[in-house]
C-alpha cells in the first residue's frame, strides 16, 4: 500500500509545491487545511484519489489529531505575516507547530519536515522571528529525527515578493519601499519543496537554511524586477522612522474598524525584520549539503511577471516591431 504524508498547509504557496512532488513520488497526499472547498484545485496533482483536501484547524487537538489518523510522515508550512483575530503569531507558528509535533509523536508519525524562516531566533525583537524559533523547538523536543526547513523569502509564481512589489510599480512614478539596503536571498519554491521531500522520503534530519544563489539588497532586487516589467519608476527609499508612523496609523486604522480592514501594507513586526538581512549564515546546512542547486530569479521572473509589463504579453512583440526595417 502506499504510504499516506499529511501536508498542513498544503494548499498555500509552498505547500502544493510539495504535495505535487509527492504524488509524483506516488505517495497519498492529506492536504489538511481550514477551508476543504477552497483547496479542490489539489486533486488533480495526483491520480483519482491520490490528493485529498481535509478540513484542519492547527489551534485545536481533536482537528489535527484527525487529519494525522494513518499517516506515515507530516509537513508542516502553516505559517502567518501578521496576526488576525484568533491567528496570532503564537497560536500559529508556535503552539501550532508544537500540536502537530505532538500529536505526531503520540501517533506514531515517523517523519516531519516544519517549514520555518531565516533568521528565526528566540531572542529576536520580532514576534515572528521568536515565535518561529519556539515552533523549531517545540517540534524538535517531541520529533528530534524532524528536519527543520528556514528558507529565505521565497519566489515563484504566486509569490508575495516580486508580484507584491511588480504590482504597485503600477500605481505611479515613484515606487516606495523601507530597508532598500537589507540584503535577502530569495529562493525558488520548487526548490524548497525539493529539499522537504527528501526530509519525508529519505533519512534527513536537522536544520536547514535555503537561500538562492544571489545575494543583493531589497533595492537591487527591485531594480532588477523592473526591468524585467519593462518599467522606469523612481524607487524612494523611505526612512523606518516613516515606517514606524504608517505602520501605527494602519495599525490603529485595523483596529477602529474591528478588523473589516486588514493591514496587509506595513506592520511594526515587519519593520523589524527589515532591518536585518535576510540571507544563509556562514557553515549552515544547505542546499549544498542536499546535493541541491537552486534556481536564480532570473530564470523564472519572467515566465510569470510578464502580466505587469505595460502591454502585458504583447511587450515583446512590440520591441521586436521597433527593431523592424521600414
Amino acid at each position: 500500500m502506499s504510504k499516506l504524508v499529511t501536508i498542513f498547509g498544503g494548499s498555500g504557496f509552498v505547500g502544493r509545491h510539495i504535495a505535487r512532488r509527492m504524488a509524483k513520488e506516488g505517495w497519498l497526499v492529506r492536504v489538511a487545511v481550514r477551508r476543504p472547498n477552497e483547496a479542490m484545485f489539489v486533486k488533480p496533482y495526483g491520480s483519482v484519489g491520490q490528493v485529498e483536501p481535509v478540513f484542519c484547524n492547527v489551534r485545536d487537538d481533536a482537528s489535527v489529531k484527525a487529519a494525522l489518523l494513518g499517516s506515515d510522515a507530516v509537513v508542516n508550512c502553516v505559517g502567518i505575516l501578521a496576526d488576525r483575530g484568533k491567528n496570532t503569531f503564537d497560536a500559529v507558528q508556535h503552539e501550532g507547530a508544537e500540536r502537530i509535533a505532538r500529536i505526531a509523536a503520540a501517533e506514531g508519525v515517523a517523519r516531519m519536515v516544519q517549514l520555518s524562516a531565516l533568521g528565526a531566533d528566540s531572542d529576536s525583537a520580532s514576534q515572528y522571528a521568536r515565535t518561529k524559533a519556539a515552533g523549531e523547538n517545540s517540534v524538535l523536543q517531541h520529533m528530534p529525527n524532524a528536519m527543520i526547513l528556514r528558507p529565505s523569502v521565497i519566489f515563484g509564481q504566486d509569490d508575495e515578493f516580486f508580484n507584491r512589489f511588480a504590482s504597485m510599480s503600477r500605481m505611479g512614478p515613484v515606487l516606495p519601499i523601507m530597508g532598500g539596503d537589507t540584503k535577502f536571498q530569495p529562493v525558488y519554491v520548487d526548490d524548497v519543496a525539493q529539499a522537504a521531500v527528501m526530509g519525508i522520503t529519505g533519512d534527513v534530519s536537522g536544520i536547514y537554511e535555503l537561500g538562492g544563489p544571489e545575494v543583493k539588497s531589497l533595492r537591487g532586487w527591485i531594480d532588477e524586477m523592473l526591468t524585467v516589467i519593462h518599467r522606469r519608476k523612481l524607487v524612494l527609499n523611505l526612512p523606518f522612522g516613516v515606517g514606524r508612523m504608517m505602520a501605527f496609523g494602519f495599525g490603529r486604522l485595523q483596529k477602529l474598524t474591528l478588523g473589516l480592514w486588514h493591514n496587509s501594507v506595513i506592520t511594526a513586526d515587519q519593520l523589524i525584520l527589515l532591518r536585518s538581512d535576510n540571507v544563509v549564515s556562514d557553515g549552515a546546512q544547505g542546499f549544498e549539503t542536499l546535493g541541491i542547486t537552486p534556481l536564480a530569479p532570473e530564470a523564472v521572473m519572467a515566465d510569470y511577471l510578464w502580466r505587469f509589463r505595460p502591454s502585458g504579453q504583447y511587450d515583446a512583440i512590440k520591441d521586436s516591431a521597433r527593431n523592424l526595417k521600414v
